[in-house]
């Protein structure tokens, strides 16, 4: 097989590695891909990375685990056999390169370094089979299904191998160093999705809603569309101080954080996001998580804690819809996961509290007609609706201008009132940007707030009779406010009649629903 020439044998680096040092590795990294013809932005270049890296960590991690089973007497079977482990073909940085990288990397078939016939390496990863239930294998064959090599420049890629090759994966220094990194790489990405469509969550807002949700220690947590895994990885953050025995974070590891991811980038990235945050055995389901008959789902298959922010705007396949009762089919997505939310809450029982979630909706959601209405009525009549905090335009911006909200309930009895909150623009700013984004601190007095509710400029409270007598409305403004509008400026007019226009047409959508049903 070919070699790199001009390379010597060196070890990888070592535990000392500076913020500094592992930020230029990553940098340098993307400064080489950037060279290469086959990657077109950050949409192509990160994806790429981001496999290699994880290539690199399993690599790591399985040389700890054999050490510890061999010294305890035990043989150990890895998850990726020889030659396909990171170190049988990566570590050299005069190894395998060129053309015959490539095909090592690619082809279904190809010589292995024993000079035997065999799959090439991602083929390999995709076939990798499992006898017992899930396990690492089923894992790396679920990850690797939709990624596949857009180098096309064997020479190139042979230099981005090597400069990974200098992150040390088992030194917790780094590990923590280069968590705080990989966030800045996925909102690059997030950035560069949504040219494509996709809108993920700002961090301020994963924490915000995570904080006011409080998981504890021993429920478990679900994020139905869990992206890049934003809202796990949070939970995570949230729960480890909570625990304080050897079973506390056992239970952690294992069996709190739970994860449904179906499109093969993201399901990549948020497994990749769990581990470097320390999550040892991310449990992320990766396929759709709407499949399910809603009328099957059971207690066992409930939990405590829903973190969300689903697709809206999306449309589902004819079979999915099947899956909802037939008064409540619809193509609005968002519409879907809030049903399938409800559904998958536990309820109160023995004692114990029922589940409570924390959800992003967009306006429409609050005053739609038809399916979005009788979803509506049933979440008041079923569950406690106790919070509606109102995003000011722009949070997504500037993929969207979409207004969103976040609603909190729990399955805990029938809503009697709800809390509405309007989060404002700072003084003196029109619209968040990409580069002056919401930040965590404006979430402060929200948090205040609370626990020691009160009526203010930006808070107001609704009994359900109101809500009724608004035919379950929830697109429910500050009274107080509504008194100010004659004094408002000329520009916050225009924009109130612009969201009032945006729900007339969401309506007059509606009944083309209707009238094509």
């Amino acid at each position: 097989m070919a070699t790199r020439k001009g390379y010597s044998k060196t070890e990888n680096v070592v535990d000392g590695t500076t913020a500094s040092h592992l930020s230029s590795i990553i940098k340098s990294a993307r400064d080489i891909m950037r060279k290469d013809k086959g990657l077109n932005g950050d949409l192509d270049r990160l994806p790429q990375l981001t496999w290699i890296m994880f290539l690199k960590f399993l690599d790591d991690v399985e040389k700890v685990r054999e050490t510890e089973t061999v010294l305890s007497g035990r043989s150990y079977a890895p998850i990726i056999e020889y030659p396909y482990r990171w170190h049988d073909w990566a570590a050299d940085p005069a190894g395998i390169t060129g053309n015959e990288l490539l095909a090592f990397i690619t082809n279904d078939e190809v010589i292995l370094p024993n000079r035997k016939r065999g799959q090439g390496l991602l083929p390999y990863l995709r076939s990798l089979q499992v006898t017992n239930g899930r396990n690492g294998k089923h894992v790396l064959a679920t990850v690797f299904r939709g990624v596949t090599n857009r180098m096309l420049n064997g020479y190139l890629l042979r230099d981005v191998i090597n400069k990974i090759n200098e992150i040390n994966f088992t030194s917790s220094d780094q590990i923590h160093i280069l968590s705080h990194l990989y966030e800045s790489l996925i909102k690059e990405l997030r950035d560069a999705a949504g040219d494509s469509g996709e809108f993920y969550t700002p961090r301020p807002v994963v924490e915000f809603m995570t904080q006011m949700i409080d998981p504890k220690i021993c429920e478990t947590v679900l994020d139905p569309a869990a992206g890049t895994g934003g809202f796990l990885v949070e939970s995570y953050i949230h729960l480890k101080p909570q625990c304080k025995t050897t079973q506390d974070y056992k239970s952690l590891q294992e069996a709190t954080l739970f994860g449904i991811e179906a499109k093969s980038l993201p399901y990549l990235l948020c497994q990749m996001n769990l581990l470097l945050h320390d999550v040892e055995h991310p449990n992320i389901d990766p396929l759709n998580a709407l499949r399910f008959r809603l009328g099957e789902i059971g207690d066992k298959d409930r939990v405590d804690v829903i973190l969300t922010n689903p697709p809206f705007g999306a449309e589902e396949e004819p079979g999915i819809l099947a899956n909802f009762p037939e008064d409540k089919r619809t193509n609005e997505t968002a519409l879907l996961f809030l049903q399938l939310i409800m559904r998958k809450l536990r309820k109160a029982k023995h004692g114990k509290r029922g589940g409570r979630c924390a959800i992003v909706v967009p306006n429409g959601t609050l005053f739609g007609d038809r399916v979005a209405l009788i979803i509506r009525k049933e979440l008041l009549q079923d569950f406690n609706v106790h919070t509606i905090v109102r995003l000011p335009k722009g949070v997504f911006a500037p993929y969207t201008d979409i207004q969103t909200n976040l609603l909190f309930f729990e399955r805990s009895g029938p809503t009697s009132e709800i809390w509405y909150y309007e989060l404002p623009l700072p003084q003196g700013r029109k619209q968040y940007t990409k580069t002056n984004p919401l930040s965590f601190d404006e979430f402060k007095p929200v948090i205040e707030w609370w626990n020691h509710r009160k009526k203010t400029r930006h808070a107001w409270r609704v009994s359900l009779e109101q809500i009724v007598d608004n035919g379950y409305n929830l697109d429910i403004r500050n009274p107080d406010a509504i008194k100010e509008f004659e004094h408002l400026p000329p520009e916050q007019l225009i924009d109130d009649l612009l969201d009032k226009q945006s729900k007339i047409m969401a309506s007059l959508k509606d009944i083309r629903e209707s009238l094509r049903a």
